[in-house]
C-alpha cells in the first residue's frame, strides 16, 4: 500500500532539514535533498509502521496546498511512501498465515492477471486499518 504525505524542506548552511507536519515528532535531515528525501521518506514510513504496531490511529495526510511556511527558504513536497515493502523489511512482528475463502470465478480471474493474493490482501487491510 503507498500512502502520500507532504513533507517540507528548508535548506540549511549544510543540508537540507525535513519535517513531515502530519506525523507528531517526524523529522530528519539530509546533507544533500537527495539524501534528505531519502531520509524523510525512511523517517516517516518508520512512524507510520510503530503506529500501527502499536494500534495507533495513522493521521490523514493533509493537502500540499494547506501546508504553510515559515519562511522562503522553505518549500513542500510530496513523499510517495511504500508501507507494504517497508513493512516486509522492517516490521518487528512475524508474519501470520491466514486461510481465507474467496468465490471460484474471482479466484481465476485473479489468478489470470497473476495477482499476488497476500500482498492484494495486506494493501486492502491497512487501507481499512487506517480508515478506522
Amino acid at each position: 500500500m503507498k500512502l502520500i504525505y507532504p513533507a517540507i524542506f528548508k535548506q540549511e548552511d549544510i543540508g537540507y532539514s525535513v519535517v513531515i507536519p502530519d506525523l507528531l515528532g517526524c523529522c530528519t535531515q539530509g546533507d544533500t535533498l537527495e539524501e534528505a528525501i531519502e531520509m524523510a521518506e525512511d523517517a516517516a514510513l518508520g512512524w507510520l509502521l510503530t503506529a500501527l504496531e502499536e494500534n495507533e490511529n495513522i493521521p490523514e495526510a493533509s493537502e500540499i496546498r494547506d501546508i504553510d511556511l515559515e519562511s522562503e527558504d522553505e518549500f513542500v513536497s510530496l513523499l510517495l511512501l511504500d508501507l507494504s515493502a517497508y513493512s516486509e523489511k522492517y516490521s518487528s512482528r512475524k508474519s501470520v498465515k491466514k486461510t481465507l475463502t474467496i468465490p471460484f470465478w474471482l479466484n481465476e480471474r485473479a489468478e489470470k492477471l497473476k495477482v499476488n493474493f497476500s500482498k492484494t490482501l495486506q494493501d486492502a487491510l491497512i487501507l481499512k486499518v487506517i480508515k478506522k
